[in-house]
C-alpha cells in the first residue's frame, strides 16, 4: 500500500496527520475518519480512495463542494502536495513519491501550486521599470507605418485590459479578470498570481488559471525570487525548442517551453508577481510578450492595492457593526447568543433560496443588527425575567423602528434597514410595526422572521426551557402561510433536514460530556478532538476564541482576551 497521508493546514486541528490506508472518509459526523467540526462541511462530505490507477478524491454530494486549489471537483486524482479545501478547512495530501519530488524550501502555497528549485534555467531578465519605459517610449522618427500601427494596437490592448480590471471591487473577481486579460494578450497555458502575505512575508499563490486539464503547476522559485526581490522581468526559454541555447537542455522537468514572471509593483512597493508559462510547444514567449505582461502588471498592481484597501475598509465597517451588535447582546443577558444563532439560521435559509454571494454578505451584516433597536428599550423591560405586561410589550414592539432610525442617518447602512424594520411582520398581516402582509413585506424581513422565531422556540430563557429542535420545526411548519412566508418555511425545513443548522442550536451539544457553553453566545460547543485542556479554539456560532478549562469534574469555556497570550496546555 502506498505511503500517503492528509495533513490539516488550518483550524484547531492544524498540523494533525491522518494516514490514507485504502479509504479515508471526511465530514462533519464524528464517525468519519477525518472529523472536521465545521458548519460548512456536510456530514459525509468526501472520500479518498486508493486504487490501482492512483489515489482519488471524490465529493459525496456535499452542499458547499470539494475543491483542489481553486477548482471545484467531483472526482480528482490526487498528487503529492495537492491542497484540498472543504468549507473553511484546508488539508494537504502528501505521498511518499510526492514528498521526494517536493522542494526542500517552498513558499507558502494555498492553491495547489508548487515551487521548486532547479538551478538549470536559461533565462533573460531586465529591470521591470526599464521594460515598462521601453514599452511606453515614443516610436522612433524613422518608424514605418506598419511599426506605428502595431505599436498603437499594443497600447490599445493594454489600455483596454487595464480599463477592464480597474473597476472591479472584489479581490477574487479582480484576480480572475487580470488573468483573463493576460491570456488574451499572450498565448499562455498556465497563469498564477502570487502575493506576499503582509503579516508573515510568505508568498501565497492567490489565483491560478490553467488551459490544460489536470496539469500540475510547478514554478521555478528562482525566477519568482528575481521578480519579487530584485524587481526584474524574467523570461525563460526551453532550449530544446529555441535555437538560442544548446540542443537537449531543459529548464524544467514539467514540459515547460517558456515562462515569464514579472513583479506587481505599486508605488515602489512589490505586492507579489505574475507568472505565466507555455507547455509542450516550441512557440516560446518573445520579448514583446514580456513587455505586454509588464505593462499590464503595472495597472494590475494598482487595481489590487485599491481593492485591498477597499476590503480593509469594509472589514473595519463589519467590525463596527459587530461591536454594535455586541452592545445589544451584553445588555440583554436573557437572550445572549440570539443574534449569532439567528445570523447562522438566516444564512442557511438564504442559501437554500439560492441567494448570490454578494447578497449573503449583506445578510451577514443585516441580521447581526436585526435587534439593534433594543438599545432604546429600558432595562426594567428588556431584562425582566417574568412575563411582560401589555404596556411593557408595547415598549418592546418599538425596537424595529428604533433600529431603522439608528441606521437611516448612514446611507451606507440603508440596505440593512429591512432586516431591522420588518422581521416582526407576519404573512397574514397581523405583525408589527406596520401590519404588512405577504409579499408587501420585504423578503429580508420574511427570512429573518422565520430564523428569529426558530431560535426563540429552541433557546433557553430564565422563565422556560427551549423546545427540542423537531418541536420548533413543527411549530414553524404550522405557521406556514399564516405567520410565515411558505417558501421561506420550506427553505428552513430543507436546511434543517439537510443538517445545515443543527450545530448552531443552543443545546445541540449539551449532552456531550466534553461540550462547553461559549462564554459569549451561550451556545454549547463540542471542542475538536485534538483540543486539550488549556488549548484555544473558535466558537463556530459567534467566532469568539474559547480556552478549554476543566474544574470540579466538568469542562468549561474560558474567555480569551485579545491582549492575553495564547499558550496551549503542556
Amino acid at each position: 500500500m502506498r505511503d500517503e497521508k492528509l495533513v490539516v493546514l488550518s483550524g484547531p486541528q492544524a498540523g494533525r496527520e491522518f494516514p490514507v490506508k485504502g479509504q479515508l472518509t471526511i465530514g462533519r459526523n464524528p464517525d468519519n475518519d477525518v472529523h472536521l467540526d465545521d458548519i460548512q462541511i456536510s456530514r459525509k462530505h468526501a472520500v479518498i480512495e486508493q486504487s490501482e490507477r492512483g489515489t482519488v478524491l471524490r465529493d459525496l454530494g456535499s452542499g458547499n463542494g470539494t475543491f483542489v486549489g481553486t477548482r471545484r471537483v467531483l472526482e480528482y486524482k490526487l498528487s503529492g502536495d495537492d491542497v484540498i479545501r472543504l468549507g473553511g478547512q484546508e488539508l494537504r495530501f502528501v505521498s511518499a513519491a510526492g514528498a521526494a519530488e517536493a522542494p526542500a524550501a517552498r513558499a507558502k502555497d494555498d492553491s495547489g501550486v508548487r515551487f521548486t528549485e532547479t538551478g538549470n534555467e536559461h533565462l533573460e531578465s531586465a529591470s521591470a521599470a526599464s521594460v515598462f519605459d521601453t514599452f511606453f517610449a515614443a516610436p522612433q522618427r524613422d518608424a514605418t507605418q506598419e511599426q506605428l500601427r502595431r505599436t498603437q494596437e499594443r497600447l490599445q490592448a493594454v489600455y483596454d485590459a487595464i480599463r477592464t480590471i480597474s473597476s472591479e471591487q472584489s479581490l477574487n473577481r479582480l484576480f480572475e479578470k487580470i488573468m483573463d486579460q493576460i491570456f488574451t494578450l499572450v498565448k499562455a497555458h498556465n497563469g498564477v498570481i502570487i502575493l506576499r502575505d503582509e503579516d508573515t512575508g510568505e508568498l501565497v499563490s492567490e489565483y491560478i488559471k490553467s488551459g490544460l486539464k489536470d496539469a500540475d503547476i510547478v514554478i521555478s522559485q528562482t525566477i519568482v525570487h528575481r521578480a519579487i526581490e530584485k524587481g526584474e522581468a524574467v523570461i525563460t526559454y526551453d532550449a530544446a525548442g529555441d535555437s538560442r541555447f544548446e540542443a537537449g537542455a531543459s529548464i524544467f522537468s514539467q514540459n515547460i517551453s517558456s515562462a515569464m514572471c514579472v513583479p506587481l509593483t505599486h508605488q515602489e512597493h512589490c505586492l507579489g508577481a505574475i507568472y505565466v508559462d507555455t507547455r509542450g510547444t516550441t512557440n516560446a514567449f518573445v520579448t514583446g510578450d514580456l513587455e505586454l505582461l509588464v505593462a499590464l502588471a503595472g495597472g494590475a498592481a494598482t487595481a489590487i492595492r485599491n481593492v485591498q484597501y477597499w476590503e480593509g475598509q469594509k472589514q473595519a465597517y463589519k467590525d463596527f457593526l459587530v461591536g454594535l451588535a455586541n452592545a445589544v447582546e451584553m445588555r440583554d443577558h436573557y437572550t445572549v447568543g440570539h443574534t449569532w444563532r439567528v445570523t447562522n439560521f438566516t444564512l442557511a435559509i438564504a442559501r437554500e433560496l439560492g441567494w448570490p454571494e454578494d447578497k449573503l454578505e449583506e445578510v451577514r451584516m443585516g441580521v447581526v443588527l436585526h435587534d439593534v433597536g433594543k438599545i432604546a428599550v429600558s432595562d426594567n423591560v428588556l431584562l425582566k425575567a417574568s412575563q411582560l405586561t401589555d404596556e411593557e410589550y408595547d415598549q418592546i414592539k418599538v425596537h424595529p423602528e428604533r433600529g431603522a432610525e439608528l441606521l437611516r442617518d448612514s446611507k451606507f447602512l440603508h440596505p440593512l434597514i429591512p432586516y431591522c424594520l420588518y422581521h416582526h411582520e407576519r404573512w397574514d398581516g397581523k405583525g408589527y410595526p406596520y401590519g404588512l402582509a405577504e409579499e408587501d413585506i420585504p423578503v429580508e424581513g420574511r427570512v429573518v422572521a422565520v430564523a428569529d422565531t426558530f431560535d426563540a422556540l429552541t433557546s433557553n430563557r430564565p422563565y422556560r426551557k427551549g423546545f427540542p429542535a423537531e418541536k420548533g420545526i413543527a411549530i414553524i411548519e404550522e405557521g406556514r402561510g399564516t405567520q410565515f412566508d411558505p417558501d421561506v418555511v420550506d427553505a428552513m425545513v430543507k436546511a434543517w433536514r439537510g443538517g445545515k443548522i443543527d450545530q448552531v442550536l443552543q443545546d445541540y451539544y449539551a449532552q456531550d460530556e466534553k461540550s462547553v457553553a461559549c462564554w459569549f453566545c451561550s451556545t454549547h460547543i463540542r471542542p475538536p478532538e485534538s483540543v486539550k485542556v488549556g488549548d484555544v479554539f473558535e466558537c463556530h456560532v459567534c467566532h469568539r476564541m474559547i480556552r478549554l478549562g476543566y474544574s470540579n469534574d466538568a469542562y468549561f469555556a474560558g474567555e480569551v482576551r485579545n491582549d492575553a497570550p495564547v499558550t496551549p496546555a503542556p
